[in-house]
């Protein structure tokens, strides 16, 4: 009990220390693209291989490109070009992208499509393109597909956007170039058109100064001939007035007394305002309040103020006699006389104040009239005076206006008739023109090959890791540990060829191997897990057929028997495999004759042949296998089974399949739990080892069967290295020890 107790105590202290030495992530996905690297090259090669079959069946497209150089310094006659907007005082930013923009217009390609008639072009009439790949199916299988109908203007429309869809204009940074490129499936015709779409931009720019410049001399004779009779007509009326007023120079008479008489005036004008506009104020107040009684100008009159004392007092009077007298006492009627004597007389007294008020607006509104004529009156005498020196004025100015007019327009004129240049020359010019490409910039074969290389190696990474996810099998120590958190006993090894088919005897034909070192350390730590008992009974299961309990229990046996009395029972009554691996006949007596009473002990014990172990077969597979285990008689034959051997193997059904092994868990002093590798998923172990746990059954740790070695340590890195660096550690394997036969015991 006491090495019991050490051992729990050095495994509990140790778990953590295990779980905190985990792998990193990035590691653990290296290795998950690492274990399935060939599947992944695979992937991507075909998808390298799709890639280059869509490529090659794609039609090639060629570019042709023509360089554009636009003109910094235009010719000009100062200040002519300001006639019309094109031209303007030099090269600048603005302008060069404004020319850009100009040649990604729709305008210019509308004028392109119409001048060369592209619209009969077999590579841009949509007429004469094939079909769809959808329709072309849809044909193919028989369907009708319908045939569009093209009216003039949307032929005309899909012709101008096929040609500006494979059209790009590229400035050229920090220079006045513009690359204009265009793309066709045939390289001449994308020479071509890229030169037409610079000669088409060049030709509608010359075009469109042409007809500015024409247009403006055209409106400057125009405008020249008004000018020239609105400049005469201004002189002539000058001097007629001149002559009418009998004026030489008028300018800088002496006005101070009628300037005097009008400041005075207006000082009266601005006092009778300020008057009008405090009683319009007032006026206005008393006309748009009901309750006249609550006016500033009533409220601040003082006999306002006594009449509202004297009927403050009245209402006062009444409320007294009120508590003391009835409305028809004389008393009362007094008052309320008095009351209403009192409310009239201030009544009438606002109405008498709200007249007043009246009375004071039209009396300052008077008063302001008069002062306005007064002051129109001294305004008259003045403009009197300045009205001629206004009207000269104002003739003079005209006459100066007209002629600067028509200098201008005449001199204009003259430097636009005489600028022929101006007509022809272009704002850009072709410094580079297009040739035809002998190479296609589409498909880039191998940029997609490339890519589709690339893609196909992303997508199988990211497939490897999501199958690296649904993966919930065991495959490595730490993995068992941390997982299912039990202790992990050994690692078997994975045998192959005759070492799979004889693993039964494995330990005894190859005791230097490596699956034999494994076994003697499950055998130290089921010892260790136990405690050492005098009597040791080991349950020997798993979660699934197939994984190799019945091998495991075996060659554990087996090494066992080499220094104690061990005797193996098989207990898996359904599809029993020990006398199978010992090579022992169907018809073998064991347990289920020893319990039936068709054979004797004797003849159901089996001996195998180069070792001390002891086996009891399953014998005849019976019609109720649990009920035979839950018989009295059973268990009477595990206890007299369990004290003769020092240490009886009992190997039993797996536990998610049957209950068996649950039952059989309770005559065991321990389970040995053997999962395998890399197949069975660790929810299922769990849910198994739960069920154990639920009967308390000991469950000494587990065994990882079937473990690739080599395999674990490249792809999960499991060290396992150890294993092949000890193997054969044991020159010579230790004799078993001579027992005597557990025979008469039994049959006792």
């Amino acid at each position: 009990m006491a090495t019991q107790s050490l051992t729990t105590e050095l495994e509990s202290a140790a778990a953590p220390a295990r779980r905190g030495n985990d792998t990193l992530d990035l590691i653990v996905y290296w290795r998950s693209i690492a274990r399935r690297k060939w599947g992944i090259l695979a992937l991507a090669c075909i998808v390298a291989v799709l890639a280059g079959i869509a490529v090659n069946s794609q039609t090639p497209i060629y570019r042709s490109t023509v360089t554009l150089l636009v003109e910094q310094n235009k010719p000009r006659i100062a200040p002519t070009q300001e006639v019309y907007d094109a031209a303007g005082d030099g090269f600048n930013r603005e302008h060069f992208q404004t020319q850009a923009e100009v040649l990604k217009s729709r305008a210019l390609a509308v004028r392109l499509v119409d001048k060369l008639d592209l619209a009969r072009h077999p590579d841009f009439d949509p007429r004469q393109q094939p079909l769809p790949l959808l329709d072309r199916l849809k044909k193919q299988l028989g369907f009708a597909v319908e045939e569009p109908t093209w009216s003039e203007t949307a032929l005309r429309n899909a012709v101008v956007d096929s040609l500006m869809s494979r059209m790009s204009v590229d400035p050229v940074r920090l220079s006045q170039l513009i690359r204009v490129s265009f793309e066709s499936a045939d390289p001449d015709t994308a020479a071509s058109i890229a030169n037409a779409i610079a000669e088409n931009f060049i030709e509608a720019d010359v075009e469109a100064r042409q007809t500015i410049t024409g247009r403006a001399s055209d409106w400057l004779g125009e405008r020249l001939g008004g000018l020239k009779k609105s400049l005469d007509d201004s002189e002539r009326e000058l001097q007629q007035y001149r002559e009418r007023a009998r004026m030489i120079e008028t300018r800088g008479l002496a006005q101070s007394g009628a300037a005097s008489q009008l400041a005075d005036q207006m000082t009266r004008l601005i006092t009778a305002r300020q008057r009008r506009a405090a009683a319009e104020h007032a006026y206005n107040q008393v006309r748009d309040v009901k309750d006249h009684d609550t006016l500033p100008v009533v409220m601040r009159n003082p006999l306002s103020v006594r009449l509202k004392e004297a009927e403050g007092e009245a209402e006062r009077r009444v409320s007294e006699l009120s508590t003391r007298y009835g409305p028809e006492h004389p008393r009362m009627v007094q008052a309320a006389s008095e009351l209403k004597a009192a409310r009239e007389n201030a009544r009438q007294h606002v109405v008498s104040v709200v007249a007043s008020l009246a009375s004071e607006y039209e009396l300052a509104r008077e008063n302001e009239k008069a002062a306005e004529r007064h002051v129109a009156e001294a305004r008259g005498n003045i403009q009197q005076i300045n009205r001629k020196e206004f009207d000269l004025g104002a003739l003079e100015r005209a006459v100066a206006t007209n002629r600067q007019i028509y200098e201008l327009f005449l001199t204009r004129f003259r430097e636009t008739r005489a600028s022929p240049d101006l007509k022809t020359s272009a704002v850009a010019r072709i410094s580079d023109a297009a040739r035809a490409s002998q190479l296609p910039v589409k498909p880039n074969k191998e940029q997609v090959i490339g890519i589709a290389f690339v893609l196909g190696l992303l997508g199988g990474a990211l497939i490897a890791l999501f199958l690296e996810r649904l993966d919930n099998t065991l495959k490595s120590a730490d993995e068992v540990e941390e997982k299912l958190d039990y202790p992990m006993l050994t690692m078997l090894p994975l045998l192959g060829g005759g070492k799979a088919r004889s693993v039964g005897r494995h330990y005894l034909d190859d005791p230097k191997s490596i699956f034999s070192e494994a076994i003697r350390t499950a055998r130290t730590g089921v010892l260790l897990a136990a405690g050492d008992p005098p009597k040791l009974t080991l349950l020997v299961t798993s979660s699934v057929p197939e994984e190799g309990k019945t091998a495991v229990a075996l060659n554990l046996a087996l090494a066992e028997a080499q220094t104690k009395r061990v005797l193996l029972v098989d207990a898996d009554l359904r599809r029993p495999s020990i006398g199978e691996k010992l090579g022992l006949g169907p018809g073998t007596p064991g347990l289920t004759d020893l319990l039936s009473g068709g054979a004797s002990f004797s003849q159901c014990l089996q001996r195998v042949e180069g070792s001390s172990l002891y086996v009891l077969c399953s014998g005849q597979i019976p019609l109720n296998p649990l009920e035979m285990i839950l018989s009295q008689r059973f268990q009477q034959l595990i206890k007299a089974l369990a004290s003769t051997c020092d240490v009886l193997v009992i190997d039993s059904p797996p536990v998610h399949l049957v209950s068996d092994a649950v039952v059989l868990s309770k005559f065991a002093n321990g389970v040995l739990y053997v999962v395998k590798a890399d197949s069975t998923p660790y929810p299922l172990v769990r849910r198994c080892l739960r069920a154990l746990e639920e009967v308390e059954a000991n469950i000494f740790g587990i065994t990882l069967n079937q473990l690739d070695f080599r395999k674990a340590e490249r792809y999960y890195g499991a060290y396992t290295g150890s294993y092949y660096k000890y193997d054969g550690y044991y020159t010579q394997e230790s004799k078993p020890l001579a027992h005597r036969e557990p025979v008469a015991a039994l049959r006792s």
